[in-house]
């Protein structure tokens, strides 16, 4: 627990003056909910069908019972309804008993949904759960009558305050309704500081609840969870420059809290600097250390974090400084202690191979396309007529649409629902890259992506509407009691819906690699996300030997060195690939004439099509000046290795076809003889390879095996591979 002394709020003295109810009461909208909030009565009556109100009719035609759900039926109708031998047309003729009845004109009310009354609390508690619901009304968030109704019931009789309760009592409310009365108790807190003249930045620990400032980007709502912990920096100097950053420029909390981190990494450098604690000695030699330790920073397990976030922190100190500046709080540090644009710089070549090789691997891939049924069913929200079934089924669409078109998660989520265009016969996804802020590029996409968002288009059409949501492939869900308004959004997706389906998932997810056991390997789930799935369209686009130029148009790179990254992993992991096969390769006669060297291997050879050959001008054409019409298995220059095996095996089922082709036709011997020599001496040498592969141990065997799939994939790059052969891996 955190010491009480660091959370304090500094208080004045109390003044005389009007009570806290009297107070609170002069904050509260005059007319709030005109056509629902009875002043007199101290009433509240939800209309249904205000979109700020979460009361609706029951469907069924003849009912005029409030219900909770938009398209839902009242439990007396859901009763009736499956009482009935033929419930296909129940709602158009189902007619309830006369106490509820639909009337012609008006509806009557059901109070058990749409009403609560504040008469029974005093004043206090009146004018707090008021105030807190019209700052809910603000902030976009829907108001469920049934949900304060709970709340109202189950307080304390005689409670003067809401302030008064403890957190034993919010516990044992169900959540939805513990969920209104804490977000009602935020913002009488924030209020009750106000009203007590405290300043919720005074100390070196802020409670993100009372600051006020916003949770995010794109979360416009004020963050309620959490500590924002300046203490972290050493110096005080520069801890109280944060602290004034953070009051008078109010950024959200997430960038309060990393240009916090970016001020301790400084924090960190300067305590190691002769004048670290003394800002009016400090000098450009101070930055650049300061800016050395950006460019070293490490995670807390101490793993590196990539180049780009070592930017992003460093922009953050920038910001941050450039503000402290203009606003003159920095005045007493020397301007010699500033960033210099030319030499403090992380820079942007190292950014280019940011995550490349954090592809979401082939195989991987392949494992969860075989459990995408799954994605999406671990909740059961409903809203807005749309079922959990609806909402698993958009969220499956979206996973193929990031599988199979490398786009980035934001851009997926937000493509609109005329995303889609055909060009002489040919699918492409037009999309909005919001990272370098190009609207309207395009990207040629496979059929099969493409008929996966057409029947998505024809599903949408068929579900009930969402005004506010009608131009989006992928509406928003809503959160909390939030209208849905928009589109779905990259956190929405990749924190909660992904990241639960992937962890969820049964059985583990395994490498190709085994563990000494002979098992294999798990993988590790955590290195499953999203953008993972860009890499891995960039690397297969990239091994199967796509020209750099063309794969930077289709990642929409502004520069080729960040597209080149790609083409680095393809040839690192060839070499490895090499240096594990060429110590195996043999002579025509299944005699070992490994390369010890990985270099020779390459230099003294050339991959023809059933091994590699050593004849020198053949090396030297590249593979095309064979003198004997690439009957290798009679060349002494031949030297096929275990990467050869399925093209070997192939090749000797190829000739024993030919074989009985030449007996049907009556060939000469010489020709049948012919091909009995030569599948005698392609499968000597397959066998001679297999066998020495038999003698490995398990685990070496694997990796040789493994290799050759790596370098076969390499081989085959040099043929053209068509754009909309590359864009889907496995089925889904």
């Amino acid at each position: 627990m955190m010491p009480a002394a660091d959370l304090a709020v500094a208080l004045p003295p109390q003044q005389a003056g009007p009570t806290w109810a009297a107070w609170l009461a002069e904050r509260l909208l005059p007319g709030w909910r005109a056509a629902e909030w009875d002043e007199s009565a101290l009433l509240f009556t939800a209309v249904p069908g205000n979109p700020g109100t979460s009361v609706f009719i029951c469907r069924v035609e003849a009912c005029s019972t409030h219900v909770a759900h938009n398209g839902g039926r009242c439990s007396a109708c859901r009763r009736a309804r499956w009482s009935r031998s033929n419930p296909s047309d129940f709602d158009e003729t189902y007619v309830p008993d006369s106490a509820r009845r639909r009337p012609n004109i008006s509806k009557g009310p059901l109070p058990g949904v749409s009403q609560f009354s504040l008469s029974g609390v005093s004043p206090a508690v009146r004018h707090e759960i008021l105030y807190g619901l019209q700052q809910r009304d603000a902030a976009g968030i829907n108001l469920v009558p049934q949900r304060i109704r709970r709340v109202v019931a189950e307080l304390p009789p005689g409670l003067s305050s809401l302030l008064d309760l403890d957190e034993s009592f919010t516990q044992g409310l169900p959540a939805e309704a513990a969920g209104v009365l804490n977000g009602t108790l935020l913002h009488a807190q924030r209020a009750r500081l106000q009203f007590d003249g405290g300043d919720a930045t005074s100390g070196d620990v802020w409670q993100s609840s009372l600051v006020g400032l916003t949770a995010g980007r794109g979360r416009k709502y004020a963050a309620v969870h959490g500590v924002i912990d300046f203490r972290i920096i050493r110096q005080s100097w520069l801890r109280e420059l944060v602290k004034e950053y953070g009051r008078a420029a109010r950024p959200n909390v997430l960038d309060l809290r990393q240009t916090l981190y970016a001020a301790s990494i400084a924090s960190t450098a300067l305590a190691e600097r002769t004048h670290g604690d003394k800002p009016e000695k400090l000098s450009v030699s101070d930055m650049s250390a300061v800016v050395g330790a950006f460019r070293v920073a490490k995670r807390a397990d101490g793993r590196d974090y990539s180049t780009s976030h070592r930017q992003s922190l460093l922009r953050l100190w920038r910001t941050f400084l450039e503000y402290a500046r203009q606003a003159g709080v920095m005045d007493h540090v020397p301007g010699g202690f500033a960033l210099n644009p030319k030499y403090h710089r992380i820079a942007a070549v190292e950014a280019s191979e940011d995550d490349i090789g954090r592809a979401v691997p082939e195989h991987v891939i392949a494992q969860l396309n075989a459990q995408i049924p799954l994605l999406g069913t671990s909740t059961a929200y409903e809203s807005g007529g749309w079922t959990a079934a609806d909402f698993a089924q958009m969220y499956q669409v979206v996973y193929k649409v990031l599988r199979d078109t490398g786009r980035r998660p934001g851009e997926v989520t937000s493509l609109h629902r005329k995303c889609l265009e055909w060009i002489d016969g040919k699918p492409t996804l037009i999309y909005d890259n919001h990272k370098r802020r190009r609207h309207g590029r395009r990207l040629p996409i496979s059929e099969t992506t493409a008929q996966e968002i057409e029947a998505w288009t024809k599903e949408l059409d068929r579900l009930p509407p969402v005004p506010a949501c009608e131009q989006w492939l992928f509406p928003s869900p809503g959160q909390r009691n939030r209208p849905r308004r928009g589109h779905l959004t990259s956190p929405q997706f990749c924190n909660r819906i992904f990241r639960d389906w992937v962890d969820e998932l049964v059985p583990d997810l395994v490498e190709e690699r085994l563990d000494d056991n002979g098992d294999l390997l798990a993988y590790d789930r955590t290195q499953i996300v999203p953008y993972g799935f860009r890499h891995a369209y960039a690397q297969r686009h990239a091994d199967a030997g796509t020209r750099p130029d063309v794969l930077k148009e289709l990642m929409d790179h502004r520069s080729l060195d960040v597209t080149m990254g790609y083409y680095k992993v393809s040839l690192a992991r060839k070499q490895e690939a090499v240096r594990t096969v060429a110590q195996l390769a043999v002579d025509r006669h299944g005699a070992p004439q490994g390369f010890g060297d990985p270099v020779a291997y390459e230099v003294e050879s050339v991959a023809v099509p059933y091994g590699g050959c050593t004849e020198p001008s053949n090396v030297k054409a590249g593979g095309g000046h064979c003198r004997i019409r690439f009957q290798c298995a009679g060349c002494d220059f031949y030297r096929p290795d275990p990467s050869y095996l399925p093209a070997l095996e192939q090749q000797v089922a190829d000739l024993r076809a030919d074989k009985e082709a030449a007996l049907a036709m009556d060939a000469a011997d010489w020709v049948v003889r012919n091909f009995d020599d030569q599948i005698r001496a392609y499968a000597k040498s397959a066998d001679e390879m297999r066998r020495r592969l038999q003698e490995l141990p398990e685990a070496e065997r694997e990796r040789v095996e493994a290799a050759s799939r790596e370098l076969r994939k390499a081989r085959s790059a040099a043929a053209f591979v068509p754009v909309q052969s590359l864009t889907t891996r496995g089925a889904s």
